[in-house]
């Protein structure tokens, strides 16, 4: 798990959530897929909320990660915890694939986006875009496929349809 600076300069006034804003994300290593995103201030209720949503979507016991000391804070003591560039350049290289593919995300252009529930609402259709839609050009499968989630790469008008509980 890597998490990764989004700045926020000049948000709304009225708005309780400014400054900079983080993404994180949690990532299974053997497919490649996104269990779970949060955004908020770099703080250690942000690894917290991040582990709590990753939680049941796999039987690891590992987490790799940079060596902020906020994990070590934050992750229970019967997981193991791995810190090194090593351990995490294949989050850092989804990171690089999301941040290209995702405008908003971009530093330094006109169109970076400065309110947190619109970088809310973009992760969740990045996340989704990223494991269910996108395909990894030399393998040519989708996260959700090498996970055994499905058997083929789904499309938009899938995802919109699909039933789920809000």
């Amino acid at each position: 798990m890597v998490i990764c600076l989004k700045k926020q300069k000049q948000c709304c006034a009225q708005e309780l959530e400014v400054g900079d804003c983080w993404i994180g994300l949690s990532l299974a290593d053997s497919s490649g897929l996104i269990l779970a995103a949060r955004v908020g201030k770099h703080t250690d209720e942000l690894i917290d909320e991040l582990v709590v949503s990753t939680e049941g979507k796999t039987n690891c016991k590992q987490f790799n990660s940079d060596d902020w000391g906020g994990y070590e804070r934050v992750l229970p003591p019967e997981l193991q915890h791995y810190i090194g560039k090593d351990k995490t350049q294949r989050l850092e290289r989804t990171n690089g694939i999301i941040r290209q593919q995702t405008s908003r995300w971009h530093r330094r252009q006109n169109k970076f986006g400065k309110v947190w529930e619109q970088t809310k609402v973009t992760t969740r259709l990045v996340v989704s875009y990223f494991n269910w839609i996108w395909q990894h050009s030399r393998r040519k499968t989708t996260a959700a496929q090498r996970a055994g989630l499905t058997t083929r790469s789904w499309s938009w008008d899938d995802v919109a349809l699909y039933p789920t509980l809000i």
